[in-house]
């Protein structure tokens, strides 16, 4: 993957970002057909496996009408996109979104983390972070500068694209370092879920906020679900002494339970966990299940159900290991209604 964030936990064992590090996941490459090439090469239609792609943060959407999958991840400062019939063959990468350079005005976009896409009342949206050295006034000392990041919503009538913005701003209020936006709909209302950065508040924290109907701006304030330090498996961070929330993304169990996978720093590495709504509301209250489900350096995870009615029924999509070499790894999952759980790796052999 390309142009990625290096967040404080998602060295291993909670080594923690410096903002020179981002630089280097740029170098990440990705294996096709005539041997080792950089992923940030020009759009392809090549006919990859998937244990041939190298790429983080990855979303899949299952799109039932053209009964094709869509994989995006981000290319330093776009979006680029893999398409399946099967998910053990895929096609690509393509470029469907790049950066404009005054997106955000006079504050200049460096990067994009974190693409997510939705299909929502028959349109295609990206949820994304947009990442800048703009600084805050405000400071700490010996601490990494504190930026404009932001979620941001992006709409189009196709999943290819063309995605517009709403506005040459962040969706979420510019004030907070936001990121790892993903979609939630509750009654029928969307909200936006979402990280408040540790790198503002130390203790990073997940929240959310009401969405107009058509996803362009935010209704009323955020408001806070929970700490990263309130999971047992959360490591505080030997330099930062902080705690990272990363990547929420929500699934409602066949219990009516509400589950939340989320990713923050492990005692073995970067980490995916389960907080559960036993309410099934996305008010919660939330509770963490003391197990991580990924524990072996992996994270920043999502979850799917595939429209084939021959192929597992509900998967995760996570990277794995947390470094140069990251690439996309789908799990077949057991919901117990209780907890989810991994039941096997898809290889697609």
């Amino acid at each position: 993957m390309t142009g990625q964030r290096n967040r404080c936990a998602k060295g291993t064992a909670m080594s923690m970002r410096s903002i020179s590090v981002i630089l280097v996941l740029v170098l990440v490459s990705a294996m096709a057909a005539g041997g080792q090439r950089r992923w940030m090469i020009e759009d392809s239609n090549d006919i990859v496996h998937l244990s041939q792609i190298y790429l983080r943060d990855v979303c899949i959407l299952p799109d039932a009408a053209s009964r094709t999958y869509y994989m995006v991840g981000p290319g330093f400062n776009s979006v680029r996109i893999y398409t399946s019939k099967d998910l053990k063959t895929w096609q690509g990468p393509r470029t469907i979104f790049r950066t404009p350079d005054d997106i955000w005005g006079d504050i200049r976009v460096v990067n994009i983390w974190a693409p997510e896409m939705h299909k929502y009342r028959d349109k295609y949206y990206l949820f994304l972070t947009f990442d800048t050295r703009n600084r805050f006034a405000e400071q700490w000392r010996d601490w990494l500068p504190r930026v404009t990041r932001g979620s941001q919503v992006l709409a189009s009538d196709r999943p290819t694209g063309p995605f517009a913005p709403f506005a040459n701003r962040s969706t979420l209020p510019t004030d907070m370092m936001t990121l790892d936006g993903t979609l939630w709909v509750e009654d029928g209302t969307p909200y936006m879920v979402f990280c408040h950065e540790w790198v503002q508040i130390k203790d990073g924290t997940v929240e959310y906020v009401q969405l107009t109907d058509d996803l362009s701006a935010t209704v009323g304030e955020p408001k806070r679900l929970f700490h990263g330090s309130d999971a047992k498996w959360s490591k505080k961070s030997d330099q930062y002494g902080c705690h990272v929330t990363d990547g929420p993304y929500l699934y409602t169990s066949k219990s009516g339970k509400l589950f939340m996978i989320w990713t923050s720093g492990g005692y073995s590495g970067y980490t995916t966990g389960i907080a559960i709504s036993d309410s099934g509301r996305l008010a919660g209250p939330w509770r963490h299940q003391d197990e991580p489900i990924y524990a072996n350096d992996g994270g920043h995870g999502m979850l799917f159900t595939t429209f084939d009615p021959g192929a597992p029924g509900l998967m995760m999509v996570l990277h794995a290991p947390n470094n140069r070499d990251a690439q996309p790894h789908l799990f077949e999952m057991e919901d117990t209604g209780e907890t989810l759980r991994i039941a096997r790796e898809f290889t697609g052999e």
